[in-house]
């Protein structure tokens, strides 16, 4: 028997049974899937496509390619929500068993549609290539419901609407599925929305930890209030999430509007934007603005602090040179930071992190410069310079600021939030 996953997203319940809102609940299925060989981006797609149309989804489930596994998971999802969504095990080979899980589900049996088959038909001729005998499967759907068209592929979707539930079912390659949800199942969805209304607001926030900002917030974070306020956290990065529930979209404007202001009063300069900005995408932003230029200088980090720079569109409005001076050589010959400063400090210090920001600035001849220096680890630490420590500093012609961060991750997070660290101080820096 295949194995069964399910996630039910925190909150939900809680927000939402006051209204008693129409909510969904999405199936993933693939043994690829449970076993973490291919990762899912089709219940993420699905879910923020049903918020924007006001449906909030419930939970997520991933199963693998199992009859009677597919059915438990059917009648869990079922039992959570009004629309049920399932992506997968539609294709053509023996491990492809939705349509029979789908019949099984809904006491019924497979038919075979000839205007299908024929549609799969023509799909291989059109290439030039005569139809594989296992695709006759593909014509095959649950007595009662109602086929999907598939413009790019051959597996058609099902739809099915039974106790005034809609269940769906549709193909798990990512562009076939957008396509047939867009054209065909969105229409519906939004009939099932009716006039209830969510609202989602996104701030991102950096600068301390998850439990500290929950702490400021206290009340707001409560469960069961409307709007709802989650939150997650990658990388330091925090994205606080304002979700707000009405029976019209203004209204949950109106709403959401309220505590995103709450929010923002509260934390301050903890917020450094909204929705998908990164923190390099609002630095690039207030240095283009000011007409300002920035040099980096980094060690530790191996131009990973360059690379978020420069991962922005339009990143030469502004960022001039960047130097990874990573042995003690490079620092001396590269950026003039003198032998003996790195002799008496190391060159993990908060003396040679500002050493390299000032030479770096005067070298580029930019407005601000930025020089890291630490250790990301395994290896390289001792008693007094454990792993993850990194000195930092942001020069610019009204001084230069240094702080000391000890990082307590791996390698390639600590490199991660040394670049990240560096570039809020950079925000901070600019905004004064």
């Amino acid at each position: 028997m295949a194995a069964g996953l399910f996630l039910r997203l925190p909150g939900v319940k809680e927000l939402l049974s006051p209204l008693k809102m129409k909510k969904a609940s999405i199936v993933s299925i693939g043994n690829e899937l449970v076993s973490g060989q291919t990762a899912d981006t089709n219940a993420p797609y699905l879910g923020r496509e049903l918020l924007s149309v006001g449906i909030p989804v419930d939970s997520f489930y991933t199963v693998g390619d199992d009859i009677d596994s597919i059915v438990r998971m059917l009648g869990l999802a079922n039992s959570d929500a009004d629309i049920v969504l399932v992506t997968g095990g539609l294709g053509p080979t023996d491990d492809d068993v939705t349509r029979q899980a789908f019949a099984k589900f809904l006491s019924t049996e497979l038919q075979f549609h000839t205007d299908l088959l024929e549609k799969v038909e023509a799909f291989f001729a059109s290439r030039g290539r005569k139809m594989p005998e296992n695709c006759k499967r593909q014509a095959y759907i649950p007595a009662g419901a109602e086929p999907i068209a598939n413009r790019l592929g051959t597996a058609p979707g099902i739809m099915a609407k039974t106790k005034g539930k809609l269940l769906v079912a549709l193909p798990g390659v990512p562009g076939e599925m957008k396509q047939m949800f867009q054209d065909s199942v969105l229409p519906h969805a939004r009939e099932f929305a009716g006039g209830q209304a969510i609202e989602v607001r996104k701030l991102k926030c950096f600068g301390k930890a998850e439990s500290e900002i929950a702490a400021l917030l206290g009340d707001l974070m409560r469960r069961g209030r409307n709007p709802l306020i989650n939150c997650t956290v990658e990388h330091g990065v925090i994205t606080l999430y304002v979700v707000a529930t009405a029976k019209d979209k203004l209204q949950a404007q109106k709403l959401a509007e309220k505590d995103e202001k709450s929010l923002r009063d509260t934390l301050g300069e903890l917020v450094y934007g909204t929705e998908e900005q990164t923190l390099a995408d609002v630095v690039g932003e207030n240095l283009a603005r000011h007409k300002k230029t920035i040099a980096v200088a980094e060690s530790c980090t191996g131009g990973y602090l360059a690379k978020l720079l420069t991962d922005t569109p339009g990143a030469s409005r502004y960022f001039t040179y960047g130097w990874v001076t990573y042995s003690n050589a490079a620092k001396t010959t590269e950026l003039g930071i003198p032998p003996g400063l790195i002799e008496k400090y190391g060159a993990v210090s908060g003396q040679v992190a500002e050493a390299m920001a000032q030479n770096a600035r005067k070298k580029a001849g930019t407005d601000f410069a930025i020089g890291i220096t630490g250790i990301a680890g395994p290896t390289g630490a001792s008693e007094q310079k454990p792993v993850g420590l990194v000195y930092i500093s942001v020069d610019s012609v009204s001084g230069c600021q240094t702080q000391r961060f000890v990082f307590s991750h791996d390698r390639d997070s600590n490199r991660r939030r040394a670049a990240q660290m560096a570039l809020n101080m950079l925000r901070l820096k600019i905004c004064i």
